[in-house]
């Protein structure tokens, strides 16, 4: 039975906790290192530390999602009642993480390593609810895109004000802003769209192997190698974008520009691929946003000094194709969950394993791009030819050739439909009339 279409009320209401998570996302991921490094930590403890928080937050989301999925057995309702005790523990977290208290300050390795634990852990549980939900609301390939859009949307706007705040008004106004949006977020939550009731029973499942359960649809697996190839293409330039502004294009007063109109294409452009979707289908629509992120990162190979209004084209271009990264992704696999008949059921198991591999992509982009640039004689801030074409090699055309091959995996294994099924999933729908 399809679902109702989803309307603008119920789409920004289910869409609006993607905001305030990735307010508590930012300072997680990204000004953690620098904030410890700050207050003294050595650079190789802090390193061991976030190894280790990160290493816990990846391998932890499997299980939370199996855990999620018995949440949801017992109803919506059960689902947002966790949510909020979880929703504090988030906010504490940063507080504590942001401002350790006088007692801790010679142990704060020990102490950022105990709350980024604990704090990370509180982070993954409302994520993988929140995309649990958004595909446990049914619907077709168009409708889960646009539930999946409302998300990536909310949380792009987020990441646009949780990026400025903290620097044009501090630490303690930022938490302060988190702890009006959360609550709001999480009432509008509840007053969005229910997840689908499933009737039926629960499919059997081996005793221990819910956990594992996604790894035996053939489908998935397909879509998780596209995911994770694509994944790691788009995480390398991410992870190299601002040395590559600073010493190949020697333009760093432009990074605030280049990144805010990456992040407002990618939200900006959302419509047009929910377009796509309604005309191609969703495999032919991601299809086309990786080619487009292809022919534009294969143009920002050839920039150097005095390009900055060309490299701003490719950061809107690029934000443009991102677009259908967040979007398009989640609605296929909200489709292979329904397809294997695991919607209702076991839609925590299956997005475990996304975030984890999701987290991971992050991590391994890190892990394997910058030691590369290290043993091909790159190092910040240098005007060495050999050292910036290594880094041009490593931001544009390495993440090129990984997303080819990307795909043309999502082309084999979905768009020419190979196996049973996956025509309901990728097939393009009437718009509506």
């Amino acid at each position: 039975m399809n679902a109702p279409s989803l309307s603008m009320a119920d789409g920004w209401r289910y869409g609006l906790p993607g905001l305030p998570l990735a307010f508590a996302a930012l300072p997680l991921y990204v000004h953690l290192p620098h904030h410890y490094a700050s207050l003294g930590v050595p650079l190789a403890t802090l390193g061991g530390v976030l190894l280790l928080a990160r290493a816990f937050d990846a391998l932890t989301d499997p299980w939370l999602g199996r855990w999620l999925d018995g949440v949801f057995h017992a109803g919506p309702t059960a689902v947002l009642r966790r949510a909020w005790p979880v929703a504090l523990v988030l906010w504490l977290g940063l507080l504590g993480l942001l401002f350790p208290p006088a007692a801790v300050r010679g142990h704060l390795a020990v102490w950022a390593l105990a709350v980024a634990m604990v704090t990370t852990l509180a982070y993954s549980v409302l994520v993988i609810a929140h995309q649990s939900w958004g595909a446990r609301l049914g619907g077709d390939g168009a409708r889960q895109a646009r539930v999946a859009a409302w998300r990536e949307g909310c949380t792009l706007a987020g990441v646009v004000v949780a990026s400025m705040l903290p620097t044009l008004a501090g630490w303690a106004a930022t938490l302060a802003v988190l702890a009006l949006a959360l609550p709001v977020a999480l009432l509008a939550w509840g007053l969005g769209p229910r997840p689908v009731t499933v009737p039926t029973p629960p499919v059997a499942v081996p005793k221990g192997g819910e956990w594992r359960l996604p790894w035996r649809r053939p489908a998935f697996r397909r879509l998780m190698a596209v995911f994770v190839l694509n994944g790691l293409a788009s995480a390398m330039p991410a992870t190299l974008v601002l040395f590559f502004v600073a010493d190949r294009l020697q333009a760093p007063e432009w990074q605030g520009m280049f990144l805010a109109g990456y992040f407002v294409a990618a939200a900006a452009g959302m419509p047009v691929w929910l377009a796509a979707v309604r005309r191609v289908g969703l495999a032919r629509a991601w299809l086309a946003g990786m080619g487009l992120s292809i022919a534009v990162f294969a143009w920002a190979a050839v920039l150097g000094p005095g390009d900055g209004w060309a490299f701003a084209v490719v950061c809107v271009l690029s934000g443009l194709a991102l677009g259908a990264d967040l979007a398009l992704p989640a609605a296929l696999l909200a489709g292979v969950i329904a397809d294997a008949g695991d919607r209702g059921r076991h839609e925590g198991a299956y997005f475990g394993w996304w975030n984890l591999a999701a987290k991971g992509n992050l991590a391994l982009a890190a892990g394997l791009a910058l030691p590369a640039l290290a043993l091909l004689g790159y190092t910040p801030g240098t005007r060495d030819a050999g050292g910036l074409q290594a880094l041009t090699v490593a931001y544009a055309v390495l993440p090129c050739t990984i997303k080819s091959l990307a795909a043309w995996l999502l082309w084999r294994g979905w768009v020419r439909r190979p196996y049973p099924g996956a025509a309901r999933v990728t097939s393009p729908v009437a718009p509506p009339v």
